[in-house]
């Protein structure tokens, strides 16, 4: 997955940075695959965008493991858009 080599290039980036690249990246998706029909394949994009981001996060340095609790601290205050719906084609 092409979001999981980024994060992992990306991972001693502060972390806003790779929020906002990381955003940008899954606007982009949403904008070009977010069509009716597709919103379960953007859910499951965005859970393994946040697996791969977490993953990463974990490896920086010789800090100890993000668990997912304090992901999700990171996640609220840098969170990532929902996967929403652009076009209607039906």
């Amino acid at each position: 997955m092409a979001a999981a080599q980024w994060c992992r290039s990306h991972r001693h980036d502060p972390v806003k940075e790779q929020s906002e690249a990381l955003a940008r990246r899954l606007d982009g998706h949403y904008n070009y695959f977010g069509v009716n029909g597709n919103g379960r394949s953007l859910k499951m994009l965005l859970h393994q965008v946040h697996r791969a981001w977490k993953k990463w996060l974990s490896r920086r340095g010789q800090r100890k493991p993000l668990n997912w609790e304090r992901f999700n601290g990171v996640l609220r205050r840098y969170p990532l858009p929902a996967p929403t719906i652009r076009v209607q084609i039906w």
